[in-house]
């Protein structure tokens, strides 16, 4: 009995598993209780399906493909930051208005003081720096719970907004250089660069990883294996590059639109740069080692408050970098941005994309595929129905059933010894 549970759990090096055997690990995996992104994946899917079939002439253009990113981006963003604290079994309740807080340091620095952009931006970054260290501070050195600490900021930065830019105010951004951030697309050419380089430099790093693995005498995934990745990867790309690079022209205006947009560069730097730190660094491992089991990584010697005040200065930082997209997304800075909906529909992009609540389990592309969900569900849900409070209800109901699926699989798991 022993000897065959060796046999399956030690591959030998060198031991490669065909497409199939992959499949059926995988499921295995799923059974097991660790689902990952997998729901939230069949949702958008099953989304884009349903909204594709009620208003397909609308939906499935290319107009409103190209919209669905710019919709989606500073969600992702911030919700990328969302997935370090929440790792920790922690809650960032001010993540909103920590992005609304730098984009009016941002817009005052930029417009009323009419300094270059270079300045402007690190200004927006440092306040989401010196907003995170004062929360990471009271959470990790004085004990407060994270959730009180972050309610109280939720309602401090709404004033702050307010002494920034005054009530009722509006600070227009008119530097170029920040509005074709998420106003701007790239040139066609430039476009399928950016494909290749995607798909070149995915096939590139599973190879080489695949190859360290083997030298290590570790088990590693078949060729077929990471063929069958790259050419899903390199069919889903090509795709996705074609349409953003066919002519977008508006109906109501001879204006013509075309290109991959510019916020897609910055979030996929975003998505690699963060998964490095969380997937390929010490860091990393100690974030999802204090997530699991914060007692016993204290006593492995993690510096479990160092870690958790660096978490939330993450958090805020991107928080930051998302208050910019949305500055630059509605050419403005007022005391709404980062408010209304914005905090509940990141920390449900985090979660919906399989990032748990309870923390030690999920992935910066979490962030990416549930801003995906959210996005659809916000621009489909108005094609069918102009009734807001049908829209609110859905969305809550996406996330409450995306949070079962973490508490039912972690329960599997458990049960499993996964």
């Amino acid at each position: 009995m022993s000897a065959q549970i060796t046999e399956v759990d030690v591959p030998s090096a060198g031991d490669t598993a065909g497409i199939g055997q992959a499949v059926r690990d995988y499921f295995a995996r799923v059974r097991g209780g660790d689902i990952g992104s997998l729901p939230a994946v069949l949702g958008l899917v099953a989304l884009v399906i349903l909204f594709g079939v009620l208003e397909g002439g609308t939906f499935l253009s290319i107009f409103n493909f190209a919209n669905l990113i710019n919709q989606s981006a500073a969600i992702i963003v911030l919700a990328m930051g969302l997935v370090f604290v929440l790792l920790l079994g922690e809650i960032d309740l001010s993540a909103g208005f920590a992005a609304g807080t730098a984009a009016a340091v941002l817009a005052v620095v930029l417009t009323n003081m009419g300094m270059a952009w270079p300045i402007a931006l690190l200004a927006a970054l440092l306040t989401g720096v010196v907003i995170g260290l004062v929360i990471g501070l009271l959470v990790a050195r004085l004990g407060i719970p994270s959730f009180v600490v972050t309610l109280a900021m939720f309602l401090a930065l709404q004033g702050a907004m307010l002494l920034i830019i005054g009530e009722g105010g509006t600070i227009p951004i008119r530097d170029d250089a920040i509005l074709v951030v998420m106003n701007g697309n790239m040139p066609v050419i430039l476009g399928w660069v950016l494909a290749v380089v995607i798909v070149g430099g995915f096939a590139i790093i599973n190879l080489l990883a695949i190859n360290r693995r083997r030298k290590a005498g570790l088990a590693a995934e078949s060729m077929s294996v990471w063929a069958a990745k790259v050419i899903a990867l390199g069919v889903l790309v090509v795709v996705a590059t074609y349409l953003l690079n066919q002519e977008r022209q508006l109906a109501t205006a001879n204006v013509v639109i075309q290109g991959v947009p510019w916020v897609v560069v910055v979030i996929l730097g975003l998505l690699v740069v963060l998964t490095f730190i969380l997937q390929r660094t010490g860091f990393g491992r100690h974030i999802y080692a204090v997530g699991g089991n914060r007692e016993a990584a204290r006593r492995a010697g993690i510096n479990v408050k160092g870690l958790m005040i660096t978490c939330f200065i993450f958090c805020s930082t991107l928080a930051a970098v998302a208050g910019v997209l949305l500055a630059s997304r509605d050419n403005s800075v007022s005391p709404t941005t980062g408010g209304a909906q914005t905090l509940l529909f990141a920390v449900g992009a985090a979660v919906i994309g399989g990032t748990s609540l309870f923390g030690g389990r999920g992935k910066v592309r979490d962030a990416v595929i549930g801003g995906l969900v959210i996005a659809v569900i916000a621009n489909g849900l108005p094609l069918i129905t102009q009734q807001s409070g049908i829209q609110f209800v859905v969305t809550g109901l996406v996330l409450l059933v995306a949070a079962s699926v973490d508490a039912i699989s972690r329960r599997r798991a458990s049960a499993t010894g996964r």
